[in-house]
């Protein structure tokens, strides 16, 4: 699992204007992601549809939002 922590984000296969967006608030690897809650995501300036598609995308490699493994 720590090998998909370490990867950029752009890994998860995000749309790109998500990934630039995460990159302006400093948010490169899926460690940076992973900790933060949907309410963080929203302070970014995130819409649910954005934030979705992020959620997803981490599901589909095991991880969700705020520092959660998904089974």
């Amino acid at each position: 699992m720590s090998n998909i922590i370490d990867k950029m984000i752009n890994s998860l296969n995000i749309s790109d204007d998500i990934i630039e967006r995460l990159n302006e608030h400093n948010i490169v690897y899926v460690k940076d992601l992973w900790p933060l809650k949907r309410v963080d995501l929203k302070d970014f300036g995130f819409n649910n549809k954005d934030i979705n598609e992020i959620i997803i995308k981490m599901q589909l490699n095991g991880l969700d939002l705020n520092k959660k493994y998904v089974k």
